[in-house]
């Protein structure tokens, strides 16, 4: 006997929710009949998935490794179920999209009315988010493709082209390094950097650009910031140099304070900006027609 897909389901969501009654409410079900598919999946598995002796859920080890391997049925599950619907008509009805945040407010604005355009029946939802939790995402099913910026990891993923985003230096407006047209990332050494928090690819990237190690002691940057718009504020208010992608000078970004940018003197100062999904996804061809409209190839 194995399985089915909703004791599996059960199981997924006791993992997210730490709680039978809130796994019962999200999955629509009483507690009694989500404890009893537990209860059943264990008597398949033979062995015990959550620790009742315990307060709240705690999922045993076989517990947390049948929730690894759930999450992957599941999401070919529902990509069996979307591919049906979907056949012969691409980038219809749902299609779940992440967006790291360096990216969404730059490429979306002029992106989506091309999307509209040429996919009618598209219903998008969008997920702003950090690299890492939204590949996270992916492998688990809980998003279709996201739009996100290499170099980066991206074992168990296939990806597709969209744009190559060059790196700038941005500056105090009245700096000494304005004079320059193009900078060299060893003038920056004894400068104070202000970067974005960890967690955000494009502080890693800039680090790249210039050389630099992410694991240089924090107390060597003079500030983090939380996002692009704040970040170029505080470079206008004097308080330190930075990087901004291309994508975001051209949108004016650089434009909401007293900014200077100037480009870097460095091999391939860049991000590469791609679609991602699952290895082996249904939704592999979608990523693909999506890539190509970003790319201004499909509009």
């Amino acid at each position: 006997m194995l399985p089915t897909l909703r004791q599996l389901q059960y199981l997924k969501l006791l993992a997210e929710h730490h709680s039978f009654s809130r796994a019962a409410e999200a999955a629509h079900v009483t507690q009694p009949t989500l404890s009893a598919g537990v209860q059943e999946l264990e008597k398949i598995l033979g062995c015990p998935v959550v620790d009742r002796g315990h307060a709240g859920v705690i999922l045993t080890a076989a517990g947390e490794e049948a929730v690894t391997r759930a999450e992957a049925i599941l999401a070919q599950a529902e990509d069996l179920v979307q591919a049906a619907r979907g056949a012969g008509q691409p980038l219809a009805g749902r299609f779940r999209l992440g967006v790291i945040p360096t990216i969404a407010p730059f490429l979306l604005p002029k992106a989506l009315p091309a999307l509209r355009r040429r996919f009618p029946k598209l219903r998008l939802f969008l997920r702003e988010d950090l690299t890492s939790r939204m590949i996270g995402a992916l492998k688990s099913g809980a998003l279709d493709a996201a739009l996100i910026a290499l170099p980066y990891d991206m074992n168990g993923l296939e990806w597709a082209d969209v744009a190559e985003d060059e790196l700038f230096a941005a500056f105090p407006a009245n700096h000494p390094l304005t004079v320059e047209t193009r900078v060299s990332p060893a003038l920056l050494d004894d400068q104070d950097l202000i970067l974005l928090e960890d967690g955000h690819c494009l502080r890693e990237h800039a680090l790249a650009a210039c050389g630099l190690s992410s694991s240089r002691p924090r107390d060597e940057f003079a500030f983090a910031a939380t996002s692009l718009p704040t970040l170029v504020q505080m470079v206008g208010s004097g308080l330190g140099v930075s990087f901004l992608p291309a994508m975001a000078v051209e949108a004016g970004l650089a434009d909401a304070a007293a900014v200077t940018v100037r480009p870097l003197a460095a091999d391939h100062p860049s991000r590469q900006i791609v679609v991602a999904w699952r290895a082996g996804s249904s939704r592999a061809a979608e990523g693909k027609l999506l890539a190509e409209v970003l790319r201004g190839e499909g509009g």
